[in-house]
């Protein structure tokens, strides 16, 4: 069974890069260019791990990840927020999120996260 991420940015680069790194290290990639109907977009998909941009249309990363953080179905998918913002780590504390990755990152960083989040999930 292959591990699926879901990934939530309006940066169609970003999504291209990580969508093309994950999937070579066997990733069923997702990709979402806004966060409309979340709760039934992620539901159809039932992904492993979320990552979240904080300037992701229409709502927001801090609203879209609260909703899912509030669904009983759905709060127990790691969610990674990642943003380019100063004040990133108070931004996922808000939104609930279970850790959080800042813009730029590296890819080794990108992976690390991944598989921190995925580790504890089994735990």
């Amino acid at each position: 069974m292959s591990k699926r991420i879901l990934i939530f940015d309006d940066d169609v680069d970003i999504l291209s890069i990580c969508s093309y790194i994950l999937e070579e290290q066997g990733w069923d990639v997702h990709t979402s260019p806004h966060c409309n109907n979340i709760s039934e977009f992620v539901r159809g998909i039932q992904p492993d791990v979320i990552l979240m941009d904080n300037w992701i249309p229409d709502s927001g990363g801090v609203i879209a990840t609260q909703t899912l953080k509030s669904e009983r179905d759905l709060r127990t998918i790691p969610v990674i927020y990642f943003s380019a913002n100063n004040d990133i780590q108070s931004l996922a504390a808000q939104a609930g999120a279970d850790t959080y990755l800042e813009k730029p990152f590296d890819l080794n960083e990108l992976e690390l996260v991944i598989e921190r989040v995925m580790a504890s999930k089994v735990a």
